[in-house]
């Protein structure tokens, strides 16, 4: 979408800080005063469809009107940034499949527990849900197991290119051939992930501040969610993260962007130094019980 340079409607101070609080609210994406033309340029194609004359009519429409959470959806597609490819992060990666897995694999089968769940938290268009169905599609640990990969994001209109599976080749900048050979086929717009491996991947929409959803999702052994958070202020991140927290089983763990830590925002976790990478794990409860 290309937004106009000089909109001839200028969102003032008292517009933006309504929008930006109502916009927080909803999903925990932070707008500082220092980002308000941002939020201006990215915000003005919306008033002219919807027959509005001001940023402050556009601010009554989200408060009050009818379609207000349809045009909250809407915004999240103009607002949030989708960069991202195949097999990002490869250091993670090889933590998550030589060392991570193995460990669940390990703790799991000593209870005769044989399913793995793993959540890709703000997956965009896809990649990374199914990276991870690609990366254990052929572990023979985990022949015989129930492995379910589960992708959400708050954005309808990236949810909808990676219900298809067809990418581009800005999507493979990180991808061995080997992988776009068994994995892909040529299609009319590019490259399409094999039927085999979008049968394990679950597509979902998702907004992080909605508790009751992300309760519904169930347990998980893995949450992936990589450059999220970097979006929210302090107090958002502690919310997510501890909601996180909630859905993890004993001694799961939470995998974030190279760029995102949890200092200063919560101790719930424990930062394991791994071989490839440092990642982030629920304690076991045994284990805290023992510290008390």
């Amino acid at each position: 979408m290309i937004f106009p340079l000089d909109t001839g409607l200028p969102m003032s101070d008292d517009e933006f800080r309504d929008i930006r609080d109502r916009i927080y609210s909803h999903c925990g994406i932070f707008f500082n005063d220092d980002t308000k033309y941002l939020l201006e340029k990215r915000l003005a194609g919306r008033l002219s469809p919807l027959g509005l004359n001001s940023f402050r009519d556009y601010y009554h429409f989200l408060k009050y009107d009818r379609n207000k959470d349809q045009e909250m959806a809407d915004i999240m597609d103009v607002l949030t940034t989708n960069e991202t490819y195949f097999f990002r992060e490869s250091y993670q990666l090889a933590a998550f499949t030589d060392e991570i897995i193995p460990e669940l694999i390990k703790t799991k089968s000593a209870s005769n527990n044989r399913l793995l769940r793993i959540w890709s938290a703000g997956c965009s268009t896809g990649e990374e849900p199914y990276t991870i169905a690609m990366l254990l599609r052929d572990m023979k640990d985990l022949q015989g197991w129930k492995i379910e990969i589960i992708g959400t994001d708050i954005s309808q209109r990236v949810l909808q290119h990676a219900r298809r599976g067809v990418y581009s080749k800005s999507s493979f900048r990180a991808t061995e051939e080997s992988y776009i050979k068994r994995f892909f086929y040529e299609c009319e717009n590019g490259l399409k992930v094999t039927d085999d491996i979008r049968e394990m991947v679950t597509i979902s929409h998702l907004n992080l501040f909605d508790k009751t959803r992300m309760m519904m999702l169930g347990k998980m052994d893995i949450i992936f969610c990589r450059n999220v958070i970097i979006y929210f202020d302090l107090a958002a991140k502690k919310r997510v993260v501890e909601e996180f927290h909630q859905s993890l089983n004993d001694g799961g763990f939470l995998l974030l962007g190279h760029s995102e830590s949890l200092m200063n925002v919560t101790t719930l976790f424990t930062l394991r130094h791994f071989k490839n990478d440092m990642i982030y794990q629920k304690p076991e409860r045994l284990a805290l019980e023992r510290c008390a």
